[in-house]
């Protein structure tokens, strides 16, 4: 038996993808110690996997790249030499090598010949002694960033010569690929007179660079090549851009990549591929979706597939494939991409059921993420868009897309909403923007007849009801108790069938008092007429005539609960994943709800965290795992606010809550005023039954590199009742 080794590696760029997640893992279940540095927290790495900080190794902030690739592969070519130094006997490898088998060489040096006819020594697997000349000259090398290689072409050191004459040198991060990697190392095992040391081809590079997507064919391709002499086997990171612009980011199916994933439970749409150097992929698209939720996805086109995945990976929503013909009409039969995307989900564990063809216009429905990837705009005209976009897009929706110059389509989405540049590539000469569009807000008037008629008829005669076009104020005498709320018009009018202010039944039910203010946009209140006429309710003592007041409102409304409660000191306050204020200077943290950015958030109802503090009580509703959500919560910090959390249940709390059947009575608990602590969080025990709250706690747990843990909530779970996602994610496991 040979040496037992151990090996480490590091990791600059956030999350892991399943390339990394799966080359990690093998590692670990091959039994060989694998060490990963870092200089951040990443939240997905393999349970197993020993944790360390890089600046062990090298204390600095200077990650120097290759500039033309945008890699911080330069980087990690000198952090290795620094690894192994100061780590005798640690072995080097890529987070794009596998473990074919554990590595037991004997000796110090640990290479391998990357090119048939032993032309190049790779040092994507490397170990060298740590007091060896070889790794002193290299040290050395690299302590110079303009040095010139000797081992350059001819032509490129003649340049790199007058350049320094000049007194211009060239940084290592201008010269060419591989400088710091297998060009230098190959010089150097030359030049000490070491290739005898190297392995190999077959031991670490079976599978050569120019064919390295033989790993994305049948697994036998593959196979054929690898041999008993095979330890750790680099599946060539570069692969990313094939998958990514071919396969959505996925394997194959029955490739040697898809084969290798099934032997170590690793699901790829739960760590997709987004990019390779500056090319971002459809699933990297996720992230520039700006959404704390997203409850449906819809694909025009079916040109984003792996977007698709990667949404609902993320969100468990529900995706519509929208059927439309490049003139915008809806075909006869199911176009020909609609099977393979199906097949495609399908494949990746997406049910059946969650996936709806839209064939009809009928069909269209209300969608919080649409997808237009080179559709509408780009290689069709815009216009065709129109009765999609009106029948699928809300005041929250976002739509990625692109646009090619010239197409019409800025002046036709400018009309709609905003929209914003992700990234930019040439097409023949014309420029095709990727964008993120996000609609406009419903125009900020309350003067629809229909609404004032409802209103008036609501009010009655000794009730009343005001507007000044854009927020209104209805009131409903009954009795002692006033409940006043805070609501959208568009949704009251479009999204109820009874087309009432949020609460008018339940609140009528109790005999209570309402008085419900009506915002017609995502204006979050900051009109002055709304301010004053909340001064004038005060002034005339349209408050004091009640025994109690309560200000409800969730969201945007529980903003307004919180701020206007200081027209009415000890009133109590129930506010549902509120916003303490949207000012920059307050909460540059902030980056929803750019629509309300440039409002005045001045005055003594501007910063609700600070007008809440005349209440009697201030009930807080958040979800602590919503970092925006929990930076508002903690801005609440006087004596008078309970905050009540509810974990890893989102932004939409409400809804949730809604989902778990105990919205209502906690609810009309924090109403009447008998809502307690112990009480809310006995009600919250329903959680443990909720599908999303399960499906987020196993999560955590894989992601937290606890398997164990969440092999045990997944046994629970199942044992209870049915969970797609955890049934899939223990089947992983």
């Amino acid at each position: 038996m040979g040496r037992v080794r151990e090996v480490g590696t590091l990791w600059i760029g956030g999350r892991l993808s399943w390339m990394e997640q799966l080359c990690l893992k093998s590692f670990v279940d091959a039994g060989q110690r694998i060490t990963l540095f870092s200089y951040e927290d990443i939240p997905n790495v393999p349970a197993g996997v020993i944790r360390r900080d890089g600046r062990e190794v090298l204390d600095t902030a200077d990650f120097i790249k290759y500039e033309k690739k945008d890699s911080f592969a330069l980087f990690a070519d000198l952090f290795r030499i620094h690894m192994i130094a100061q780590n005798p006997g640690l072995i080097w490898v890529d987070t794009d090598v596998y473990c074919h088998r554990p590595m037991e060489y004997d000796s110090d040096y640990v290479m391998g010949f990357e090119l048939p006819g032993e032309a190049r020594v790779n040092n994507a697997v490397l170990g060298l002694p740590a007091d060896s000349a070889i790794l002193a000259d290299i040290l050395d090398f690299t302590a110079d960033r303009h040095a010139i290689p000797e081992f350059v072409k001819p032509n490129l050191r003649a340049q790199y010569l007058a350049a320094r004459a000049a007194g211009t040198p060239v940084h290592v991060s201008q010269q060419p690929w591989g400088v710091w990697g297998p060009l230098m190392i190959t010089h150097f095992v030359e030049k000490h007179g070491l290739k005898d040391q190297a392995q190999p081809l077959d031991a670490f590079y079976p599978v050569i660079f120019p064919d390295r997507t033989k790993f994305l064919k049948d697994r036998k391709v593959a196979e054929k090549l690898i041999t008993p002499r095979t330890t750790a086997l680099h599946l060539w990171a570069s692969n990313k851009r094939e998958l990514g612009l071919r396969y959505g980011g996925i394997p194959p199916v029955g490739s040697y990549l898809a084969m290798l994933l099934e032997r170590h439970g690793i699901r790829p749409d739960l760590a997709p591929i987004t990019g390779r150097g500056k090319r971002v992929f459809d699933a990297g698209l996720i992230d520039a979706v700006d959404l704390p939720e997203v409850a449906t996805f819809a694909d025009i086109g079916g040109t984003a597939q792996s977007l698709a995945l990667a949404a609902h990976a993320k969100w468990d929503c529900d995706i519509a494939l929208v059927d439309l013909t490049h003139k915008g009409e809806w075909p006869e039969k199911p176009s020909n991409w609609v099977a393979p995307y199906r097949a495609f989900l399908a494949d990746n564990g997406v049910a059946a059921d969650r996936v709806r063809l839209v064939s009809k216009a009928r069909d269209l429905r209300p969608t919080d993420l649409v997808a237009n990837l080179s559709g509408f705009g780009d290689v069709n005209k815009i216009k065709h868009l129109t009765p999609v976009l009106d029948a699928c897009l809300h005041a929250e929706s976002r739509m990625i897309l692109d646009i090619r110059k010239g197409s019409g389509s800025y002046p036709f989405l400018k009309e709609r909403g905003t929209v914003e540049k992700l990234s930019s590539r040439d097409d023949g000469g014309v420029e095709i923007t990727r964008a993120r569009f996000t609609p406009l807000p419903p125009a900020a008037t309350v003067t629809d007849p229909a609404w004032a008629e409802i209103a008036r008829e609501l009010a009655g005669q000794q009730g009343f009801y005001r507007d000044n076009g854009g927020h209104s104020f209805l009131y409903i005498p009954r009795g002692r108790t006033l409940v006043v709320t805070f609501d959208n018009l568009d949704i009251a009018m479009n999204k109820r069938e009874e087309r009432r202010p949020w609460g008018f039944h339940f609140i009528e039910k109790q005999g209570w008092s309402m008085l419900g203010v009506m915002a017609g946009g995502w204006t979050w209140y900051r009109d002055p007429w709304v301010a004053a006429e909340f001064d004038r309710l005060a002034s005339t003592g349209f408050f004091a005539q009640f025994e109690r007041v309560v200000f409800y409102g969730a969201s945007m409304g529980g903003y307004a609960a919180c701020a206007f409660s200081a027209a009415c000191p000890g009133a109590d306050v129930v506010a549902i994943s509120p916003q303490s204020t949207l000012s920059r200077a307050l909460v540059p943290w902030e980056t929803r709800y750019k629509v309300a950015w440039d409002r005045d958030w001045s005055g003594p109802y501007g910063d609700a965290a600070e007008a809440s503090k005349s209440a009697r009580r201030v009930s807080i509703l958040y979800d602590p795992y919503e970092p925006l959500d929990a930076g508002h919560a903690a801005r609440f910090a006087a004596p008078n606010a309970v905050k009540l959390r509810a974990p890893l249940l989102g932004h939409r709390l409400g809804s949730s809550l809604h989902q778990m059947g105990i919205l209502n009575p906690i609810i009309l608990a924090a109403l009447d005023g008998s809502l307690t602590e112990a009480a809310f969080y006995q009600r919250l025990r329903a959680r443990r039954d909720f599908a999303r709250y399960q499906r987020e706690l196993f999560k955590r747990a894989i992601d937290a590199g606890h398997p164990a843990l969440a092999r045990r909530l997944g046994h629970w779970v199942l044992a209870r009742g049915d969970n797609r996602f955890i049934r899939q994610g223990m089947a992983a496991l």
